[in-house]
């Protein structure tokens, strides 16, 4: 069988599982994905792993085409992504609906679970920042290296974890209290290109139309993405 090699953006994981699969049944192509926070990922790119496709969050993209890394031609945006909020399954949902909500909600918190290297964890470090709270936050924060924050609420260590609402929809026992008001964030969006020295351009153009496709946008959806 015919393999083609994806290196994708964390955010994207719980979608592009079932995504790969049907397009691997239409194709006769294997998809070889994995899957990182981008920061990882253009850290293992500059350090030439080889890949047919990347994921990225736009920027991460952007900076793929600037070092040649990236055909230009062929970055497609897929996917938006709000970051949100989640409690372990059963708990009440807190306010978060508004500034003094999520505020309050924060402060009262027994930990609040992050990531550092995820575009998630990079907006909420900057977030309470802008709102006072980040020496009180900080103090009891349980800080994940990488991979899903809600984790952390099954194994009881944090109240609320904070990630992407598709990277929290990755964690079983869990519920989505709902994203953080669109005012005080900027959605990640989520963008693919085929790599400039591609070992099978061809398989990784032929996923790159279907996952750019009409068909694919209520997996997205369904996946907590806004096509």
């Amino acid at each position: 069988m015919e393999n083609v090699r994806m290196l994708s953006t964390l955010g994207l994981a719980g979608a592009m599982r079932s995504l790969s699969s049907a397009f691997e049944t239409a194709s006769g192509i294997h998809v070889d994905a994995d899957f990182a926070p981008t920061l990882a990922l253009l850290k293992r790119l500059r350090g030439g792993e080889p890949a047919d496709l990347v994921i990225l969050t736009r920027e991460g993209l952007d900076e793929m085409i600037g070092e040649g890394r990236v055909v230009a031609e062929s970055a497609a945006d897929l996917a938006r992504s709000y970051v949100g909020i989640a409690v372990r399954a059963g708990q009440p949902h807190p306010d978060i609906g508004t500034e003094a909500g999520l505020r309050q909600t924060l402060l009262a918190a027994r930990s609040v679970a992050y990531s550092r290297l995820g575009a998630s964890g990079v907006y909420f470090a900057q977030l309470i920042v802008r709102m006072g709270i980040a020496a009180e936050i900080n103090a009891r924060a349980t800080i994940v290296e990488q991979g899903f924050t809600a984790e952390r609420l099954v194994s009881g260590e944090a109240d609320l974890a904070v990630q992407q609402i598709s990277e929290l929809k990755q964690v079983g026992g869990i519920e989505v209290v709902g994203p953080i008001p669109h005012d005080l964030q900027t959605p990640a969006v989520f963008s693919a290109g085929c790599m400039a020295r591609a070992n099978n351009a061809v398989a990784a153009d032929r996923l790159l139309r279907y996952l750019a496709s009409p068909e694919v946008v209520p997996v997205l959806r369904q996946s907590g993405l806004e096509p």
